[in-house]
């Protein structure tokens, strides 16, 4: 498994992206999931979609993954498009005798040099003989990412990665993934629950609630209407929006965030959240105010 730095991403553009959505719409039992939502994930970026719970994160996920039809709208990959996917948990029989290693290959054989990069790039290094039913829930996570790195994806889809870890698990996590992305140059859709948090090393952040609310790179979210609604001065400061400088660079123009503007039903503190997407010229704001159930 090779973990050298890969060339330098390409501008943004339609024609570069590697994954994306055109307005697409989910429903399940009748019931709208997502309405008319559009993005796209440019070659080396890392994106963070947040929201509250229900507002449609992981059928996001599942419908740019191929594992859930959409409705309406279409999903676009990158022809041979290789793709990493770390789930939410991993659910094993905890009297099944299997190690690190014979899980990493599963469905097929990979060598123990590529399982042992694999496990050195997440974080999970010694952790090959370990059975993986008595791992911590943070050596599960790594070890899933390990799993995911062996094909050397071109991009991460990361499903609340740091679901049930401590403070300082998830930083630690987080500054895992932005170096992961410094080594292999390869992008990271990352969703998460926890709307007061957004990743640091993120270069944008999209805001879903059935459909995107607002979108940009962190310090711009962070003036729009809707990441106010959520954190603004009733919170005392306690839920902060927090970002780090790295060194690899897109180059956003603060003033393309496109924030649609919606009522209280998208983005108050029991139903909304802030995010980073697009530039206005690539990604539209949804014009539904649909909500999942």
């Amino acid at each position: 498994m090779n973990l050298m730095h890969r060339p330098k991403p390409k501008s943004a553009g339609a024609d570069t992206a590697l994954l994306g959505a055109q307005a697409i719409s989910v429903e399940r039992d009748g019931r709208p999931v997502l309405r008319d939502v559009t993005l796209s994930i440019q070659p080396g970026e890392i994106v963070t979609i947040v929201g509250p719970n229900g507002s449609g994160k992981t059928t996001l996920l599942r419908a740019l993954l191929g594992a859930e039809a959409v409705s309406s709208g279409r999903v676009v990959r990158k022809r041979g498009l290789r793709v990493g996917y770390v789930p939410q948990k991993l659910f094993l029989d905890p009297s099944l005798p299997m190690t690190v290693a014979r899980f990493l290959s599963l469905p097929r054989r990979t060598g123990a040099a590529a399982q042992s990069a694999a496990l050195q790039a997440a974080g999970a290094t010694g952790l090959a003989q370990r059975p993986i039913a008595a791992l911590s829930g943070g050596q599960t996570q790594r070890v899933l990412l390990a799993r995911a790195l062996l094909d050397q994806p071109e991009i991460l889809l990361l499903d609340e990665p740091t679901q049930g870890l401590d403070q300082v698990g998830a930083a630690a996590f987080y500054q895992m993934v932005e170096n992961l992305r410094q080594q292999t140059g390869c992008a990271v859709l990352m969703v998460s629950h926890e709307l007061h948090v957004v990743m640091s090393a993120s270069d944008r952040v999209i805001c879903l609630n059935g459909h995107v609310c607002c979108h940009g790179t962190p310090e711009v979210v962070a003036q729009a209407e809707e990441y106010r609604a959520l954190f603004g001065p009733g919170t005392k400061g306690t839920l902060a929006l927090y970002r780090h400088q790295h060194v690899h660079s897109h180059d956003p123009d603060p003033q393309s965030l496109h924030s649609h503007v919606h009522g209280p039903e998208c983005c108050d503190g029991d139903g909304g959240a802030d995010g980073v997407g697009e530039p206005a010229s690539d990604v539209p704001a949804a014009s539904s105010a649909g909500k999942d159930g």
